[in-house]
């Protein structure tokens, strides 16, 4: 399912190019993508002011809570009434604490990601926010114990994985924690309403200099602890198929399991969970077949998974905070 509201748009060799380059850097000035594909600055504003335009691709930029250790992320499986399905995932995107919202091929449930500050709002989103809402039927709730890739960490054109993908699928710890004051949560808020905002007005709403800007900036991407996305639908690259991944993985054997599947270009997604299924995961493929090659050679070789549950994603309403 595409992440934005272009999918109608057809990209060329030149788009993608600049999309590659901006998924990786979404802050790079027209610029520096021209001298990196060879070509002129004002050709890849034009480009990229008719993607942003048509709504093919998206920024967004946030704070992730579960690297800064922050408040509580769920995942939730919805259970809904027959011919509620559609109704209620809409009414699910209007509500602030989601951060993303699909359905999925087999029962009829919404899937929904999201971010709370405590038990007791956590207690509050399930049997009040979502619980009352007409056509629902049942909420099972799972909390994100670790998250381990983001769709940040996707790209499976690039030749390298990025740093996070690197340390999940070798083992190594996660980004240490820092703390963050008033003045970086300002800087996400201003980036929040312009990813690409320039540098020298990012300084003035935030009442500082330049370089002190750039330094806090650095700070929070170094640390991972921001998240600056570009949004794009996959087919743009040949992935037509999205499917959501659920395991049932021996706790001797979970470390080895995630290492794998954090290894796999196509995983876009990893977290480990509570309850009985705990490993879930989401996936870009080709086709069905690329799918079911994947199944076959790496969920089927994971060693101590006791169930494998796949879906593929038929609707998402709601990606990165974004409403689709």
């Amino acid at each position: 399912m595409a992440e934005t509201g272009g999918a109608s748009t057809v990209f060329d060799a030149l788009d993608r190019a600049i999309v590659q380059v901006l998924a990786r850097d979404p802050r790079a000035s027209f610029a520096d993508v021209g001298t990196r594909l060879g070509c002129h600055e004002r050709t890849v504003a034009r480009r990229l002011e008719r993607m942003t335009d048509t709504g093919a691709v998206r920024f967004t930029a946030a704070l992730v809570a579960e690297y800064l250790g922050e408040g509580v992320s769920v995942d939730l499986a919805v259970r809904c009434a027959p011919g509620r399905l559609d109704d209620v995932a809409l009414a699910l995107a209007e509500l602030p604490e989601t951060r993303a919202i699909e359905v999925t091929t087999g029962g009829l449930q919404v899937h929904v990601e999201a971010a709370v500050a405590d038990n007791d709002a956590l207690l509050a989103l399930v049997d009040g926010s979502i619980g009352r809402l007409g056509g629902v039927l049942d909420v099972h709730s799972a909390v994100i114990l670790q998250l381990l890739l983001t769709a940040a960490d996707w790209a499976p054109y690039e030749s390298e994985p990025t740093a996070l993908r690197r340390s999940a699928a070798e083992g190594r710890a996660l980004p240490e924690r820092i703390e963050v004051d008033d003045l970086d949560r300002r800087l996400v808020d201003s980036l929040r309403r312009d990813p690409r905002m320039a540098m020298s007005r990012l300084a003035k709403e935030l009442n500082v200099g330049e370089s002190t800007a750039r330094r806090r900036l650095s700070r929070l991407k170094s640390a991972h602890v921001l998240h600056l996305r570009l949004l794009v639908d996959p087919a743009q690259f040949g992935f037509t198929v999205e499917a959501r991944i659920e395991l049932e993985v021996e706790y001797g054997h979970l470390d080895a399991a995630v290492r794998r599947l954090a290894s796999e270009p196509s995983v876009r997604h990893l977290v480990t969970t509570t309850g009985r299924r705990n490993v879930l995961g989401y996936s870009w493929h080709a086709d069905v077949q690329d799918l079911y090659a994947f199944t076959s050679r790496v969920l089927g070789a994971l060693d101590g998974v006791r169930q494998v549950q796949t879906a593929l994603v038929a609707r998402t309403y709601k990606s990165a905070g974004v409403r689709m």
